[in-house]
């Protein structure tokens, strides 16, 4: 039986991951949950799924469901703690870190310490330090095995030739990896993207997610993110990353190799598929999903990305290059901006304004960084972020 961790159990992962779960059978079981907010959601997932541990962050959360959980679920204090104390778990074989932004920084860290199989969608700690976390991932005999669909597929392509241990010695052997991007719901826009709602952001054409991710797959920062991850997740330098806009979200990645061979996972766009893969690693199962058809999925379209449109990403390649506590201000820096977007105080257009004013007040450090120093840069950048926030003058940045 493998025991499983869920962080961010009521999100867009977690969902997906007990959907799963629930399809595989009882060679799976689900040890231990979190969620945040969403208590009517999870109070269901603990009664459905009767896990030994739970935990909510927020204190709120936690009055509201005190009295409610399964006898048989201990409820944790709402603290982060908690999350790294499931992450560490002795009896916990595989632990899903769903959780979005820095939050699940600390709890990845417990894991790896405890030398846990990570299955991870929380890309920003790969964001904010990925190269000392790779390092630390040695040094503790930890794997992770990434969820994103892209990220994954670069995982799937390479697995037979390396394994979860060492996939991120192989660079040698890579001559370049096409991390595909469906372009977000302003990939064929023309015009002016000023005056974008929230809500045209947030209607993604292909997947379905949480807030924080969509709205950075529609200013295309996730794959931003996603090339700095898998940079570090491989041992990759970014000229041999070619991020390539494929509409159609079927080719989800593909490895090209010196002999000129490529690697390419297809299928079609559904997180339970990349989910169900890190879940039954190095096995296979029946999967939940339609099955390709390439008769119906004829046509596939590959485009250069539009920097000068979609500044964010041209920022995130940037911080990529300065190393440093820099990937570590952007992902702080963005969290900030996309909340701020997201509640009415900036236009689709400032968010890459506002990130780019706390860059520009960032102390260059250059070479890798400490735990510590991610942490401390990530909170440097979110007070900073809300005072340029409040005085406003990201207004008359000019990128």
């Amino acid at each position: 039986m493998k025991n499983i961790i869920i962080l961010g159990s009521t999100g867009s992962i977690g969902t997906s991951s007990l959907d799963v779960i629930a399809r595989l059978g009882d060679e799976y079981r689900v040890l231990g949950l979190s969620a945040n907010q969403n208590t009517d959601l999870f109070l269901k997932q603990l009664h459905a799924f009767k896990p030994r541990f739970a935990a909510v962050l927020s204190p709120q959360s936690y009055e509201k469901i005190k009295d409610q959980i399964p006898a048989e679920t201990r409820l944790l204090p709402p603290e982060i703690d908690s999350l790294m104390f499931m992450a560490s778990l002795p009896s916990a074989d595989l632990v899903i870190n769903g959780v979005v932004g820095a939050v699940g920084f600390r709890p990845l860290i417990a894991a790896i310490k405890a030398g846990k199989t990570i299955a991870l969608a929380n890309k920003e700690p790969m964001v904010m330090a990925g190269k000392t976390i790779m390092q630390e991932c040695e040094r503790w005999q930890a794997a992770i095995i990434p969820v994103d669909s892209e990220p994954s597929a670069i995982f799937q392509c390479l697995c037979g030739i390396t394994d979860e241990h060492s996939y991120h010695k192989i660079s040698p052997a890579i001559s370049r990896i096409f991390l595909t991007a469906s372009g977000g719901p302003f990939a064929k826009r023309t015009g002016s993207l000023e005056d974008v709602t929230p809500q045209e952001a947030l209607n993604h054409p292909r997947w379905k997610m949480g807030k924080k991710i969509t709205i950075d797959s529609a200013t295309l920062m996730n794959k931003g993110f996603e090339a700095i991850e898998i940079m570090n997740l491989f041992n990759l330098p970014e000229e041999k990353v070619q991020i390539v806009i494929h509409p159609q979200s079927i080719v989800h990645s593909a490895v090209e190799f010196h002999d000129g061979a490529i690697l390419a996972q297809m299928g079609e766009p559904d997180m339970r598929v990349p989910i169900q893969y890190a879940i039954t690693y190095p096995l296979r199962a029946p999967g939940p999903v339609k099955k390709l058809n390439l008769f119906e999925a004829s046509k596939l379209e590959f485009f250069k990305p539009d920097f000068s449109r979609f500044v964010c990403l041209d920022l995130a390649l940037a911080a990529a290059r300065t190393g440093g506590i820099t990937p570590a201000v952007l992902s702080a820096a963005d969290e900030i901006a996309v909340n701020a977007f997201l509640q009415g105080q900036l236009k689709f257009t400032e968010i890459s304004k506002l990130i780019y004013t706390i860059l520009r007040k960032t102390p260059a450090t250059g070479g890798s960084v400490t735990i510590n120093q991610a942490l401390e840069a990530d909170q440097w950048a979110r007070e900073t972020a809300q005072a340029v926030l409040q005085d406003g003058s990201y207004k008359t940045a000019v990128i």
